[in-house]
């Protein structure tokens, strides 16, 4: 596997590309039809000092976006922060033809303005080495006439009201995405679903293995890993399923197992709470008493 390319401006991705040179040297949209591909390349690798957002349909091609493979033929939203790594894997034997578009935003156009800020609270430039966006027809329509807004106002002459124009509109283009990602929640529900049964055997298997005396209660990272989805994306999937957060799910997974020793062994609640990966038994007895209003104690006694 090739090492990547760094490409630290705007210019260079245009070089890059075989593209003209970009009419704003820290703004751009880019039509994918107009990207030159060298045919006898059949992959590409490459990390950006700066964030792009896209919608891209790609014929014969196939992207590792972070930990998972799409086909290019039915067209994705993604967006990438600056750092992150790229990898596209193109069939040799067939032609390949590019359509969609590309929007590339230097850090430095954000500068003195609250979404240089703000920008890192988007989770989904998170899930961008996780998870795509798939839009319908009219939500597509949505994002490319806010794009072209952009287009516009930066193809015209740059005045003092330009950049605060171009960066509400793009403000509007992340917030509309944001919905749109909350909609993908619900509506791509055999995914969804797969990855509540995958949490679900994760939290088991876990809780089931020495890591748990070793080692504690499991993170939303941990968790998050190995799923192959960022902390954010999962917590964001579960509070829409199950009104519930990664953390949660944890605790519940926890206080199960912690009912089920209490009610069914003679172990003292301090073995109890050793097992469970605590190292201080009052923990334990906090948490099971603000997770179910009684103390361990208290609920052995009801089953007595």
């Amino acid at each position: 596997m090739k090492q990547p390319v760094r490409i630290k401006t705007i210019s260079e991705f245009h070089q890059f590309r075989g593209l003209a040179k970009p009419e704003h040297p820290l703004i751009s949209v880019v039509d994918y039809s107009k990207i030159k591909d060298d045919a006898k390349e059949t992959e590409l690798s490459w990390i950006l000092d700066f964030y792009s957002i896209s919608v891209k349909r790609t014929s014969a091609t196939k992207i590792k976006y972070g930990q998972q493979q799409y086909d290019f033929d039915e067209g994705f939203m993604f967006f990438m922060a600056p750092g992150q790594v790229f990898r596209i894997k193109r069939d040799p034997d067939s032609v390949v033809k590019h359509t969609g578009w590309i929007l590339l935003i230097h850090p430095d156009f954000l500068w003195h303005t609250p979404l240089a800020k703000t920008i890192k609270n988007y989770e989904y430039f998170d899930y961008s080495v996780n998870e795509a966006l798939f839009l319908s027809e009219k939500e597509e329509n949505v994002i490319y006439n806010i794009v072209q807004n952009i287009h516009q106002e930066y193809h015209s002459n740059i005045d003092t009201f330009s950049q605060n124009i171009i960066i509400s509109q793009i403000e509007t283009l992340l917030n509309y995405s944001e919905r749109f990602y909350q909609r993908q929640f619900i509506t791509r529900k055999i995914s969804n679903h797969k990855i509540l049964d995958s949490l679900e055997t994760v939290l088991t298997d876990y809780f089931n293995s020495e890591d748990l005396v070793t080692k504690g209660l499991p993170g939303v990272q941990y968790i998050a890993d190995q799923l192959n989805v960022s902390p954010g994306y999962l917590t964001g999937l579960l509070k829409v399923l199950t009104g519930q957060n990664t953390q949660q799910h944890i605790h519940e997974k926890l206080i199960g197992k912690a009912k089920e020793k209490l009610s069914t062994t003679r172990l003292s609640v301090s073995e109890i709470a050793y097992e469970l990966g605590f190292e201080h038994p009052q923990s334990f007895s906090k948490l099971f008493k603000s997770k179910t209003s009684l103390s361990p104690l208290e609920f052995r006694k009801s089953f007595s």
